[in-house]
């Protein structure tokens, strides 16, 4: 691996850290609408009311609710990661 190049965990991890934060927001917009217009996003998102849940909507609460936890847990570790110098890339 030449010198200065992120690893291959390095990049994954940063590729885990957008989709735990595309995520949050999706999270947060979702509880956004919720509050004022009384709309959940994900429902209706899979052709439910408000209020119903599924297996789906299941699944993509407990990842938002997952990816939270993440963002939470270790965000001095995301920011570290992505606050680290730029190298050059070989010409």
């Amino acid at each position: 691996m030449a010198l200065g190049c992120p690893s291959l965990k390095e990049n994954v991890m940063k590729q885990f850290d957008i989709v735990a934060a595309v995520l949050v927001v999706v999270g947060a917009l979702n509880w956004g609408l919720i509050a004022v217009a009384r709309f959940d996003l994900v429902a209706a998102l899979f052709g439910m009311r408000f209020g119903e849940v599924s297996a789906l909507s299941a699944a993509v609460y407990g990842l938002v609710g997952a990816a939270g936890l993440y963002q939470g847990l270790f965000w001095k570790r995301v920011q570290d990661r992505w606050m680290r110098p730029a190298t050059a890339h070989a010409r």
